[in-house]
């Protein structure tokens, strides 16, 4: 029996996510938390900082530092400086913050994340959205959508790398292909790495953006954090690494008054994370790899829907369409199933299941979402 097997009752505790049905019958898949308690050294180091007994205003120190640094090398043979480091209360902040920072309006490829729509509007910038393609169940990017959709006045380009929430792990020629694109038009990418310790595919390795070239780390703000992978979202803590000294400071100076201190909780889990947690890792990775498998098995076996391989992330991306819901999210809801509507991604039809749980709750889930494929 493997430890993510262990079923932990949310439903009375401050999860949003199984708080938002309140006391009705639904499965929450829908926001992008994971069922499973933290690796258990995350849980010792906060059971050790919550044992010092005083939490005034932290920041940063030197051993927190190089497990980040350490783990970014290790991992993708990155070598970063600590002064690219910003760090930040959450990955959100950082993609608001860069929409502030760069003068000039923004750039990203639909479906994506929901903050991706926003965040640009709500930095008064104007938004420019592309689609990607979707051939035989693999998306793509469309280059010609792309530099249709590019304005003169176009400067960030908002990149999901691995991708939410088709799952794509970007290939080195996509990347430096986008990498050209951005030095072409004089872009800056903003690029949310948020899921790339969560790679499913055995021959797949994630590829840091800034890591293609130095032309390409000049011209680019990554946002990174343990909260995805190591399931602490609730900690709040985050970081942004961009090499050039201008542009840091841009983003810096949009920050003040605005954005504040990283939560010391968050920050121990973060050294613990990164530092002490790779065995944990291993075994997550091999967890989520089965249920994705039956996730994309019990899809592709029914009538009229359909999911695509998925590369990475937790998070399946099912095209409902042929289906003819007027209202899918609802649909399911009633079968006793809570998702994410494809709408929000700016992608109506699709719906999006969160498979970070225990392979039982995972089961009855899609036993739910079977019989509301077969009864419409």
């Amino acid at each position: 029996m493997s430890q993510f097997d262990q079923l932990i009752d949310r439903r009375a505790s401050d999860a949003l996510k199984w708080r938002k049905y309140g006391e009705r019958d639904i499965l929450p898949l829908w926001i992008a938390d994971m069922d499973f308690a933290a690796p258990p050294p995350v849980i010792a180091a906060l059971q050790q900082r919550i044992a010092h007994g005083v939490f005034g205003y932290g920041g940063p120190w030197p051993s927190l530092t190089e497990s980040v640094l350490a783990h970014l090398e290790s991992e993708y043979s990155w070598a970063v400086d600590p002064e690219w480091l910003v760090w930040l209360p959450g990955l959100v902040t950082g993609l608001n913050v860069a929409c502030r920072a760069v003068e000039g309006d923004v750039l990203t490829a639909t479906p994506i994340y929901p903050p991706f729509l926003s965040a640009p509007h709500l930095s008064g910038r104007q938004l420019s959205r592309f689609a990607l393609q979707e051939v035989g169940g693999h998306w793509q990017w469309d280059k010609i959508a792309r530099k249709n959709a590019l304005t003169v006045t176009s400067r960030l380009f908002l990149l999901c790398h691995p991708h939410n929430p088709v799952g794509r792990c970007w290939s080195r020629e996509e990347l430096l292909d986008l990498a050209s694109f951005a030095e072409e038009n004089d872009l800056i990418v903003c690029s949310d790495e948020i899921h790339c310790g969560l790679i499913l595919d055995a021959d797949k390795r994630h590829i840091p953006f800034a890591s293609l070239s130095p032309e390409a780390a000049k011209r680019s703000i990554t946002l990174m954090a343990p909260s995805k992978t190591y399931n602490i979202p609730g900690l709040g803590c985050s970081f942004a690494i961009i090499p050039d000294a201008q542009l840091r400071q841009r983003f810096e100076r949009v920050m003040l008054g605005i954005v504040p201190h990283v939560n010391v909780l968050g920050l121990a889990a973060c050294e613990a994370a990164y530092r002490d947690c790779a065995d944990w890792h291993r075994e997550l990775i091999m967890y989520l790899r089965a249920n994705r498998d039956l996730v994309f098995r019990t899809v592709n076996a029914e009538k009229g829907i359909k999911m695509g391989h998925l590369e990475a992330t937790y998070l399946a991306w099912i095209d409902v369409r042929e289906l003819a819901l007027s209202h899918p999210l609802a649909h399911f809801e009633a079968h006793g199933l809570g998702l994410s509507d494809g709408a929000d991604f700016g992608l109506p039809g699709y719906l999006r299941l969160n498979f970070g749980c225990p392979r039982t709750t995972l089961e009855e889930a899609l036993r739910r979402f079977v019989a509301g494929c077969r009864n419409r």
